[in-house]
């Protein structure tokens, strides 16, 4: 047995290494597309903000973002506002000298990972600094190594959790009596719960300072706590607390419910010829026993599938599912895909586990979860599609960032674990039932010794009564069922069995002279001694018969296969949800060629900086508040890019049907200059090659249409160039 799972151990370690031994920063989900001042460029002026944009929202603290002067101390003023969108901004002291400024910060992308970065500008002319940005990281060192191997051992967790007591409701009830299956999920339930306590406790050090000793620093809970990973974090700690009550049912009252009814089948079995007009009787408490059961599987599925389905939620409301587009699509997609690969890959950890430590497995539980395995993978192949749409976007995204590698590896672990399924599948359509054997303990030292020395007396004694009297009350209780086809064969006679003058229950050990002795001496002791040894001996034989069967022995090692295959697939998965998505990182990459191809056209020229005004404005109608956001760049004679975002009181993007500006230099009697910028999405326009004539004190006027009567302009006054 152990020498047989020496190969899944090692891919487990292997797979490990793989995941952690090469660990770096956690990638970031979330990038910065573009900043003002640009990086790396010179402004005539000190600005009296710093704007950072990034591909999507991220979360912000007093300390995210800082601005520091070439001595390395603080220039930044205020705390940072998110002005738009994925644009925020941080204010800055007022009177800055001329010299190299540099911009650090460390913020958490919307799917929870966090992202640091920094860039430098100038005022005035470059100069020396004491500032370095390098090797600014984070999510990195034995912080950022604990965290990923916490999301690993949670991720498994949840598999073998869901995936095994999946496996027991809908295709092996009778294994909730197995303490084998018993504590393969129990296992889940704690790797999944300690986890999720760790993850909460590395949590707030992994998103700051990245040091060991803040680990247990629990003032960094609250925050934690309030950031919507958190929140998942302690949600997916109250289901499991729900968790632990369905388990306990599982494998209590469902568990004895299934013992009691094959007692009442014993007893009916040997009771059939004296009870005669009481069969009708026994019939339907059978029957109301049976409708008890199904009743109790209903609603342990219907129970478990809602906790489970709640587990899968705490992940797709924190990670990859609930950012980018198609969120409201992408987080039931995402609950079904950790479902599908629970079921999946859960279930066959569990039937791996009953084919090498129970006592034995019916071949029909081995079709069923075959069935269901099918089901899943289907559910996981369509899912799956859908998500590398969205995360991908494009064939050049696929190949050409890590997202992309890292899917195409899954998608040929999962081809071949289909291809060692397939395997499985002939295997299980040869599969015979082998013979059922159950130990089962029922009562005390002292009983358990009474009881076996009166059935030893009674197979020593036939006159004294018959041995079926003493068979419901022995000690150690050994079924078997012989199947048929190859493999199926009747084990020996059990403890208890009335042939006294029998040697089968000991092992042909010659030992029917002692039993004899043992009981007329009435020695409890030997005739325990005797019923366990008869007890052990029918188990063996029936696992010698068990495992001569090729077929069982076939399945056993692809199953096996397939497990070492699945344990490379979580890998690849976990590492799959701390990889920057491959649409994220193209649009980055765009945004960031764009931003340098413009800097790169205005060599030569100082520029400005880029100009943001906040113009709020009140049409005087229905829902007519709101404020224009207006930015000018590179704010500066002859041709700049103009957006305007329009934004509601609560700061959500304003859907307004019409914006107009104006540029008037009053001075110059210039203007005004009028522009339409040109609808790019919600709330935000746009104008390209806006026409600045001459530097001066200007008046920048919005025209904000918000219905078909109410209209405001509202002005402010710049300078520009």
């Amino acid at each position: 047995m152990l020498r047989a799972l020496l190969p899944l151990c090692a891919l487990l370690l292997a797979s490990a290494g793989l995941l952690l031994g090469g660990a770096t920063p956690a990638s970031a989900h979330a990038a910065l597309t573009g900043s003002s001042p640009a990086q790396g460029s010179v402004v005539d002026k000190a600005p009296t903000e710093v704007t950072l944009t990034f591909s999507e929202k991220v979360s912000v603290s007093s300390g995210s973002f800082r601005v520091l002067n070439p001595a390395g101390k603080r220039v930044d003023s205020g705390k940072p506002a998110n002005l738009d969108g994925g644009t925020y901004g941080v204010p800055l002291r007022g009177g800055l000298p001329d010299g190299t400024y540099t911009v650090t910060f460390q913020v958490i992308s919307a799917d929870s990972h966090p992202v640091a970065g920094g860039f430098t500008f100038s005022i005035g002319a470059p100069s020396a600094t004491s500032v370095s940005v390098s090797d600014r990281t984070v999510g990195g060192g034995v912080v950022g190594v604990l965290y990923d191997v916490a999301r690993y051992v949670s991720y498994a967790g949840f598999v073998v959790l869901v995936g095994g007591a999946a496996f027991v409701l809908a295709c092996w009830q009778r294994g909730a009596g197995e303490r084998t299956m018993q504590r393969f999920v129990v296992s889940g339930w704690i790797a999944l719960t300690g986890a999720t306590l760790a993850l909460l406790l590395l949590r707030g050090s992994y998103t700051g300072s990245g040091k060991v000793a803040d680990i247990f620093d629990l003032s960094l809970l609250g925050p934690v706590l309030q950031s919507k990973t958190g929140a998942a974090l302690l949600s997916r700690l109250l289901l499991l607390a729900a968790a632990a009550l369905f388990v306990a049912v599982l494998f209590g009252a469902y568990a004895r419910g299934d013992e009691e009814d094959e007692s009442h089948e014993r007893d009916g079995a040997s009771e059939d010829g004296s009870r005669g007009a009481g069969s009708t009787q026994d019939a339907e408490d059978a029957a109301d026993r049976a409708a008890e059961r199904r009743d109790l599987t209903f609603g342990l599925a219907i129970g478990g599938g809602v906790i489970a389905a709640g587990l899968a939620a705490t992940w797709a409301m924190a990670e990859h599912a609930s950012t980018g587009i198609q969120t409201g699509i992408a987080m039931p997609v995402d609950i079904l895909h950790l479902l599908a690969v629970a079921v999946w890959l859960g279930g066959l950890a569990a039937l791996l586990t009953a084919l090498y430590r129970a006592p034995s497995i019916e071949a029909a539980a081995v079709r069923r979860f075959s069935g269901i395995a099918f089901g899943s993978v289907v559910a996981l192949a369509a899912t799956g599609l859908y998500q590398s749409w969205r995360q991908v976007g494009s064939w050049s995204a696929l190949t050409g960032t890590t997202y992309g590698q890292l899917l195409l590896a899954k998608i040929a672990l999962v081809a071949v674990l289909i291809g060692i399924a397939r395997v499985s599948r002939r295997w299980t359509g040869h599969l015979a039932d082998a013979p059922v054997v159950r130990t089962r303990t029922k009562a005390k030292k002292q009983t358990v010794a009474a009881t076996a020395a009166s059935s030893v007396t009674a197979a020593a004694s036939p006159s004294d009564g018959p041995a079926s009297d003493t068979s419901d009350t022995s000690d150690t209780e050994v079924s078997t069922e012989a199947g048929s086809g190859k493999g199926g064969a009747s084990a020996e006679e059990t403890a208890g069995s009335g042939k006294g003058a029998s040697t089968k229950g000991a092992a042909g050990s010659g030992r029917n002279t002692s039993a004899k002795g043992a009981a007329g001496s009435g020695d409890p002791k030997r005739a325990a001694q005797l019923a366990r040894q008869r007890a052990a001996t029918a188990a063996a034989r029936a696992k010698r018969v068990r495992e001569a069967d090729p077929f069982r022995s076939g399945l056993r090692r692809s199953v096996l296969a397939e497990a070492g295959v699945a344990v490379v697939l979580l890998a690849v998965t976990t590492a799959l949800t701390s990889t920057e998505p491959g649409r994220t990182e193209e649009e980055a990459k765009a945004a960031k060629a764009a931003s340098s191809s413009s800097s790169s056209s205005s060599t030569g020229a100082r520029s400005s900086g880029t100009l943001s005004l906040k113009l709020p404005f009140d049409t005087g109608g229905e829902d007519g508040k709101g404020t224009a956001r207006v930015t000018l760049s590179p704010a500066r004679v002859g041709g700049n890019t103009l957006h305007v975002y329009v934004s509601r009181a609560n700061g959500r993007a304003f859907d307004v049907p019409e914006v107009k500006l104006a540029f008037t230099l009053a001075a110059q009697k210039i203007g005004p200059l009028p522009v339409e910028p040109d609808r790019v999405a919600t709330g935000h326009w746009a104008a390209s090659d806006v026409q600045i004539p001459m530097a001066g004190d200007w008046t920048v006027s919005v025209t904000v249409r918000t219905s078909d009567i109410d209209q405001v302009t509202v002005d402010k006054n710049t300078k520009i160039g």
